[in-house]
């Protein structure tokens, strides 16, 4: 299962991580965010240390949420050297987040 991470942690897990890291902004409360959960913890599970995935809970953490401009949920960032390098509003296939990964590791 993915981690859960807070505001103090964003810098070390997230920015400064050697890998790409998918942060999934997401709800408790957010019908299409359990159905993404699933789909992330099945791909970090078997990443074999390629990438992260860490979720950030917007309502827990509201000024990470508005500091990447998050307006919809789940939104998905994919960050690589610590930039945002794609976004992704809304369910987001597996296939899709494996494009963009593929892409941010290259």
């Amino acid at each position: 299962m993915a981690a859960s991470i807070k505001t103090a942690d964003f810098q070390a897990t997230v920015l400064d991580s050697k890998v790409p890291v998918v942060v999934d902004f997401y709800a408790t409360w957010c019908g299409p965010c359990r159905m993404q959960g699933p789909i992330l913890d099945e791909m970090g599970k078997n990443s074999g240390g390629a990438f992260e995935v860490v979720k950030v809970d917007v309502d827990n953490e509201p000024d990470l949420a508005v500091k990447y401009g998050i307006t919809a949920l789940p939104t998905l960032i994919v960050f690589d050297g610590g930039e945002p390098v794609e976004k992704f509003v809304g369910l987001t296939s597996k296939d899709v987040l494996a494009r963009a990964l593929k892409s941010a590791a290259s």
